[in-house]
């Protein structure tokens, strides 16, 4: 069944320094899941929007708003397609006029691979027709994407807008998840609840419908049931109640503060600072995390912040030696050292191992306020201008 969070719509853009370092970092992932887990894991993890939304959020969008689903794609699209016959992953469509190129480029995917072009043309069709007119909601779509590895697996990302209500809403497909284009097909929809609207995907309607053309001349009209909600809300600021403190406090006393037993093992990484450990920390939980890690996706916009400055500006000399340190990991890997990757994963398992015990305290703003106070030093910047070194030189305590 499906889900509903609010996602208001901003329009603006992504500036050129930081669209290339998500480009970077978005590949070096996808590389990492599809070295680590399969092709096939890739597909599934798009299509669960908590995991999109904090995949977003760790290549340093803004948190909460529906920009995160045109940079995301837009970005993994830019980084995966010329190595799709590597990866055998391929990403189709996009925002506006390239979501209309799908069909075309599918056909050309399957006349390399093979691939039943004519069904995964259909299917790029009907997941739009469902969401754009059997779902009468409000949000008409003006982003499809279509992600597909050489295996037919596919996913489907799309959004729509609401104008008058200025909200976006995400709807999340996947092919193994479903049996029926017309029957609660969805893996999740992102998007609040808007009261009574034509629902012609849910169960309930099976009466009503013997086929999607059926479909469009019946009535009926359904509340779409809530189960699983994540309110992104209005306010750009990161804030406490966004946030598993527990969770992000694990990190930040892994990074700076503690020094485990089995410390000694990460010294594949020596020359990594605490803060580039911070944001490599929160890069592993992406690549090796749960689903269930996934539920409060603000905490990773504490790797590289937001292009906004919320909670804090983008650190660029610390995204810059993420992405160096994940791309030498995934090359060393290749010839047969996987150490680096290896500290790399166990980073994951170090933060939720630390997890268990930790008590955090309220400091949160005080994290926050030291972020901007020193964001100066690792080439902080937004969509406004490079941050500035602080007029008072206080020094304040994390977690």
């Amino acid at each position: 069944m499906p889900s509903y969070a609010d996602m208001p719509l901003h329009y603006g853009h992504v500036p050129p320094w930081l669209a290339k370092r998500m480009s970077l970092l978005g590949g070096a992932i996808v590389e990492a899941i599809v070295t680590d887990y399969g092709k096939g894991e890739v597909i599934r993890r798009l299509s669960d929007p908590c995991w999109f939304q904090a995949l977003g959020c760790v290549l340093g969008m803004d948190w909460h708003s529906s920009g995160i689903t045109t940079s995301v794609m837009g970005a993994l699209k830019k980084a995966v397609n010329p190595r799709s016959k590597e990866l055998g992953i391929y990403i189709c469509g996009g925002k506006g006029r390239h979501s209309r190129q799908t069909p075309a480029e599918l056909m050309a995917i399957a006349e390399k691979t093979g691939l039943p072009g004519d069904q995964l043309v259909h299917s790029s069709k009907l997941t739009a027709k469902v969401d754009n007119t059997a779902i009468q909601d409000g949000f008409q779509l003006y982003l499809h994407s279509f992600i597909l590895s050489d295996e037919g697996e596919w996913a489907v990302v799309q959004q729509g807008m609401n104008d008058a209500d200025s909200m976006a809403r995400r709807y999340h497909w996947h092919s193994s998840a479903f049996q029926s284009y017309t029957e609660s097909p969805h893996t999740f929809i992102y998007g609040r609840n808007q009261g009574l609207i034509l629902n012609l995907t849910a169960t309930q309607a099976a009466a009503t419908k013997g086929g999607i053309l059926q479909l469009l001349q019946e009535k009926p009209a359904h509340l779409l049931p809530e189960i699983r909600n994540l309110v992104m809300p209005s306010h750009h600021d990161v804030r406490a109640e966004n946030v598993n403190l527990k969770r992000l406090g694990a990190v930040l006393a892994l990074a700076h503060d503690t020094r485990p037993a089995d410390f000694d093992s990460l010294l594949m990484l020596e020359g990594v600072g605490p803060r580039t450990l911070q944001s490599l920390t929160l890069v592993s939980e992406v690549i090796h995390g749960t689903p269930s890690r996934f539920e409060d996706p603000a905490r990773f916009s504490f790797a590289h912040g937001g292009k906004d400055g919320h909670p804090f500006p983008v650190p660029v000399r610390i995204y810059d030696e993420t992405i160096d340190t994940l791309r030498d990991a995934l090359h060393k890997a290749k010839i047969g050292q996987s150490d680096k990757q290896d500290a790399i994963r166990k980073l994951a398992v170090m933060a939720q191992q630390l997890e268990k015990d930790f008590e955090p305290n309220a400091n949160f703003d005080k994290v926050i306020a030291r972020e901007r106070q020193d964001s100066w030093k690792y080439g902080g910047r937004t969509v406004f201008g490079k941050a500035a070194p602080p007029k008072s030189g206080d020094q304040l305590s994390l977690f």
